[in-house]
């Protein structure tokens, strides 16, 4: 592991210990465990069910987009890749498994690592435009006691969305800036910019292709219903602990955890996730203890099933990938 590496896990579990240590100063344990025991364990199948059930449509959007390279490519043959990636990165750092879903099933999927890379940008932008749409109707819904993140209201979150949605349906209008850019970096580097010239160029024609016609659409689709599956998944849990007030929280809960892990932290979030979860639930009347269950709960439904199942296709299925994630960490 290089010095900078190093540094930036330093960093990261400087961050998560920070964030643990908000979340226990103001814990009460004694009600924290009691209101953990009452999970209905009912509810936390459900919420796994329907984790899957978004993945499922994940995946789904996965091969949509690698279908331009691929057109044969199979759901199933996506299936494996995708979970691996997942797992990779919710143990190991410096998003590893993205890096392994670029690099390492290149061969297993027949599609182009710079095509790879391209749809993980789009799969990104996606996520974020959907999350802050859900951000900003969350904050209009619930009028939490602080109706803003990071200084931006519901209608800023939502325009900040509707820019995004024109980058995914116009990405040809970064051509000329790209041009330049790749140029640039030619003058200073000529190995460099032959290289990145070739790959800037794939990722480019591979986003443009998938702005054009029905294409982006069915990925709009899908994203949306990924995240709704997502959101079952955050209600179910609400369901789970009688301690929890108002159930419909997770639909805050949601959005406002998974920004959070924008923030430098540990392989899997800890501490970051779990903080802003325990925000929004208690910004709109759960108390602290009953918060502190259901972001465990909510973390644990979220993080284990994706890691066991990715983990265990990459131990029997892809042990080059396996190789290569050690050598990624």
């Amino acid at each position: 592991m290089t010095a900078g590496k190093a540094r930036h896990l330093a960093v990261g579990f400087a961050v998560a210990a920070f964030f643990c240590w908000l979340i226990v100063r103001q814990l009460d344990f004694q009600t924290f465990l009691a209101d953990l025991s009452e999970a209905r364990i009912g509810w936390l199948v459900a919420a796994v069910a329907v984790f899957f059930a978004g993945y499922a449509c994940r995946i789904a959007r996965w091969r949509a987009m690698l279908q331009r390279d691929n057109p044969t490519v199979s759901w199933a043959t996506c299936a494996g890749p995708f979970m691996a990636s997942i797992a990779a990165n919710n143990v190991l750092p410096f998003r590893a498994g993205d890096i392994l879903r670029v690099f390492a099933f290149r061969r297993r999927i027949g599609v182009g690592g710079a095509e790879v890379l391209a749809t993980l940008v789009v799969e990104r932008l996606l996520d974020l435009l959907v999350l802050l749409m859900l951000m900003g109707g969350a904050l209009l819904y619930f009028k939490p006691d602080t109706m803003a993140l990071l200084g931006l209201g519901a209608g800023a979150l939502i325009a900040i969305a509707f820019g995004i949605l024109l980058v995914l349906l116009f990405p040809q209008v970064f051509r000329p800036l790209v041009t330049w850019g790749v140029r640039l970096l030619g003058r200073l580097s000529p190995k460099v910019g032959s290289w990145v010239d070739g790959h800037a160029t794939s990722v480019l024609d591979t986003a443009i292709w998938l702005s054009k016609g029905a294409v982006m659409p069915r990925l709009l689709a899908w994203s949306v219903v990924a995240w709704l599956f997502e959101g079952l998944v955050f209600y179910s849990v609400a369901q789970s602990l009688p301690a929890i007030a108002d159930a419909m929280g997770g639909w805050l809960a949601l959005p406002v955890g998974t920004l959070a892990t924008l923030i430098p932290s540990t392989p899997g979030y800890a501490g970051t996730f779990d903080y802003f979860v325990i925000q929004a639930m208690t910004s709109i009347g759960n108390a602290v203890s009953a918060a502190t269950a259901y972001a465990l709960l909510v973390h644990a439904a979220l993080w284990l099933p994706a890691t066991l199942v990715g983990g265990l296709w990459l131990v029997i299925a892809a042990p080059g990938a396996r190789r290569a994630a050690q050598d990624v960490s």
